[in-house]
This record gives C-alpha cells, structure tokens and sequence, in this order.
C-alpha cells in the first residue's frame, strides 16, 4: 500500500471516528439530563420522589422494548439512514417532551422521553457495533473509550445546562411552592414548568440538523460478518444467536452495569437528598460522577491495551466498585457522596470492554447481539427505580449497597470467566 493510500485510510478512520464521537455526544446528552431531571419533574408536576423516578425507568424501558426492533429497521435502511431516522425520532421526543412539560402533563412528558429513548435505541445498536469492527476488536476497549469522553463531556454539560437554565434558584422555589396557596402555587409551577420549552424545541432543531449532515456524511458501512468473523476453533456451524453463550452473559452483565452507572450517576442527587444537603447542591452532583468517569476514561485509553487487557481492567473495575460502594456505606454526608461520585472511575470503562467481549465472534448474528446487548441497558429502569422504591422502608445507604455491591460480582465473574463461555473448545 502506497504512502497516499495508507494516509487517505487513516484520515477516513479519523473522519468516521469523529463523526461517531459526535453521535456519542449527543447519546450523552440526552441520557444524563435525566438526572437533574428527575428534580425538575419532581417540582414541576408537583409528584412523588417514587413517581420522579420513573423518568428513569420511562427512559430505560424503552431501550427493551425497541432495541430489536431497531436492529430489524437498519437492516432495511442501512447504517447512514438509520443513523439519521434515529436522530430524526429523537428530535419528535424532544419536541414532545417540551411541549407536554411545559403543559404538565404528566403522562404526555413521560411520553416524550420514552419516544427519545426508542430514537437512542437505534442509534446505539447501529453505532455501538460500528465503533467496535472499525477496527481489531481486541482494541475496540480503546475507541469505545474515546467515544465515552464524547458521552460523559456532554452528560457533565447536560445538568450545567439545565441546572443554569431552568433549575436555577430551584431550592428557593421549592420553599415558596410549600408556603403558597393553591391558586398562587399552580402559577409558580407553570411559570417553572414552562422554562423547560425552549431548551428543548432547541435540542429537537439541533437534532434534525444533525439528522441531514449525518445523511450525506462519508461514513463507510461496514460488514460485520466479515469484520467480526467467529475465532478460529471455536463453534463454525452456530445457527442461532442462542448458540453464543457469551453473549447471553453479556447481556445480563450489560443489565445489571448500567443500572449501577445510573445509580451512581442520575440518583446521586436523590442519594445526596438522603443527608439532607441543598437542593441547589444536589443538582450538580451528577457531574461530578461524570468527572470521574471522563478520569476513568482517560486512565483506560493509556493502560488498553498496551499495558492490560480489557478483560482483565473490567475485573479491576469491578473491585473498585464494590470498594467504593462499600466505603460510601461506612461513611456519611458530602464523603459518602465523594465515594458514590467516585463509583464513576469504576465504572468508566466496563461498557467499552463489556460490549466488544460480547459481540466478539458474532459473524452475521452482530447486528441482532447488538439489540439484545442494547435491551441490557433497561437495567438503567430496574435497578435504580427499587432504590427510589426500597429507600421509603430501609435505610437508604443500605439499600444502595445492597443493590450495588451484587451487580459488581456478577461483573466480576464476566471478566474472569463468563466473557469465554462457549468461544473455546467447540463447544
């Protein structure tokens, strides 16, 4: 290969890297607003902290619902089209949610952000495959981790953003709201409520946007069954994505880490709100997960895979995370919040070595592993929602632990063992 061919293929790489880390962006962005959010519904529609919650669960269940049926639609459109109809879906749920908040309905809200998640959906079981069989699969860790610094710098804005531009004085409402009477509480909620509309009649334009430019990018398409072939000696002759052991695994590890990332990272807030500190406190504290996340993140671009296997930093990962759950139960206040915030660091680099430890050997069954592994991410709904429910009756530092320090086992057996089920001995 000539010196002008191999410099053209690396500015292409370069270029589809960029293109996808702007997707990843946007991912981010939209998926750690929920956090802060959760205080704005709680106030706006005037609802329980359990009912806030479902924000979450809303958000998170409709990558179950919608993740193969989302595999079934790229096969039909193509990557570069599927890309744009999932940014196109996602512009509709942001306009929707906009315009039902800023009315206060509830369920209509709610709506809006389940038709977001079905447009994130699609969007991750295209690019998340994508951006592991751009290149070796044994570095894919290392790109996925570049797109995660793009994710977690947009989730670290998303509460900024929101927090300046709608949740502002928000503790100093809260008290006016409970002073008031009926007449004058409706109104401070609706002038509170209403502040949310352009904020995302903004998001949905920027999103359409995006949509076309993706359109008539040079994204290449890849073919996954050439790029992501089943390893020599393993099983050649599997059928069904039911033959792949691994990837079954993988999508319970997919489960039970995402709702330990949400936990730590969208119910910081609620967690925090546990010791009674600020409100307009409280709605920083997911970036500060996010933070050490992105640290998380740049640790593992250094150390993956020159110096440690991917597997072998998700066992240290998983560690960490029951250390650092461990140690937010045995203390209180603003240092317990510094252990959950830390839970980020731990947790930064699980998805970029999960996904492509349970992907890898796929072949043809890539694009449909992917949707399992994306309907893994409604453990974000699950695990998250009994903290808000199991935290009315026990001790909320404990229930927090007891739901963390579980998942980072079962995160601990995938790394060693459960990430090799049926890929050696042909079998």
């Amino acid at each position: 290969m000539s010196a002008t061919t191999t410099a053209q293929a690396r500015s292409g790489l370069a270029t589809s890297i960029a293109i996808v880390g702007g997707l990843f962006f946007i991912i981010g962005f939209f998926t750690w607003i929920n956090g802060p959010l959760i205080s704005f519904v709680q106030l706006a529609f005037d609802v329980s902290e359990i009912s806030a919650f479902l924000v979450l669960m809303v958000f998170y269940l409709s990558y179950f619902f919608l993740a193969l049926p989302a595999s079934w639609i790229l096969r039909r459109t193509g990557m570069k089209k599927g890309l744009a109809l999932s940014l196109a879906v996602m512009a509709g749920g942001a306009a929707m949610f906009g315009q039902f908040a800023t009315q206060r309905w509830f369920g209509g809200a709610l709506g809006g952000l389940f038709v977001i998640g079905g447009g994130l959906a699609l969007l991750q079981t295209a690019v998340n495959p994508y951006i592991s069989i751009l290149g070796p699969i044994d570095s894919a860790a290392r790109r996925i981790a570049l797109m995660g610094i793009c994710n977690k710098v947009a989730g670290m804005l998303a509460p900024v953003v929101l927090g300046s531009l709608v949740l502002h004085g928000i503790g100093d409402l809260e008290a006016q709201v409970q002073a008031a009477d009926a007449a004058t509480r409706a109104q401070l909620l609706d002038g509170f409520a209403a502040k949310i509309h352009a904020p995302y009649l903004v998001m949905a334009g920027v999103l359409l946007l995006v949509a076309v430019a993706v359109l008539f990018s040079p994204l290449p398409d890849l073919r996954s069954e050439e790029a992501n072939a089943v390893p020599a000696g393993a099983a050649t002759q599997r059928r069904s994505v039911f033959q792949f052991p691994h990837l079954w695994l993988g999508v319970l590890c997919l489960f039970v880490y995402v709702g330990v990332e949400v936990l730590a990272g969208d119910a910081i807030g609620t967690y925090g709100r546990g010791f009674h500190l600020p409100l307009d406190q409280t709605k920083f504290f997911t970036s500060f997960t996010l933070g050490a996340m992105l640290l998380g993140y740049l640790t593992g671009l250094v150390l993956i895979p020159r110096f440690v296997s991917q597997e072998r930093w998700l066992s240290v990962s998983a560690l960490l995370g029951m250390l650092f759950a461990v140690g937010a139960l045995l203390t209180h206040d603003y240092v317990s919040v510094g252990f959950v915030a830390a839970l980020g660091f731990a947790n930064a680099m699980m998805w970029p070595a999960i996904f492509p430890l349970a992907i890898r050997g796929l072949g043809r069954f890539t694009e449909t592993g992917s949707a399992l592994l994306i309907m893994g991410i409604a453990g974000g709904a699950i695990i998250p929602q009994a903290f808000a429910v199991l935290k009315q009756h026990f001790d909320f530092q404990w229930v927090f632990a007891g739901l963390a320090v579980p998942c980072y086992l079962y995160i601990l057996f995938y790394a060693l063992r459960g990430h090799r089920a049926g890929l050696t001995g042909g079998r």
